[in-house]
């Protein structure tokens, strides 16, 4: 199971890649693996104000809908336009297809996210 090291994940299956004051986020391998195939990413409005572990918005694979839940609070101010007219993105490579990014507000909740060695403890692995 592929997990980026230099990514930071919670305990739901996101994932978060920080860029200056931006986090982007996708789910991870693993929960993609778990869901099968995605059929449909529901995409945050833009400027949505979001609070950590909250639900952001929801993705659908042809099992189940899941949320997906923000990492950090902040406001959405990027949301990946290609997974409205190709979902299976996240099934190619969950870690290239982020789902969101968010400006963040609080920069130090980065602090209580995983990083791969604790998320690959996490998994069992």
């Amino acid at each position: 199971m592929n997990v980026p090291e230099n990514l930071k994940y919670t305990e739901d299956h996101e994932w978060a890649r920080v860029e200056g004051k931006v986090a982007y986020v996708g789910i991870t391998d693993h929960a993609q693996q778990e869901l099968g195939d995605i059929v449909y990413v529901e995409l945050p409005d833009i400027d949505t104000e979001v609070e950590k572990d909250e639900e952001a918005t929801s993705i659908e694979s042809v099992k189940a809908a899941a949320p997906v839940n923000s990492p950090v609070s902040g406001k959405i101010v990027k949301v990946n336009e290609d997974l409205e007219d190709e979902a299976e993105l996240v099934n190619k490579d969950a870690y290239a297809a982020y789902i969101f990014a968010v400006e963040m507000s609080d920069p130090s909740e980065l602090d209580s996210l995983m990083d791969a060695a604790a998320y690959k403890k996490f998994l069992g692995k």
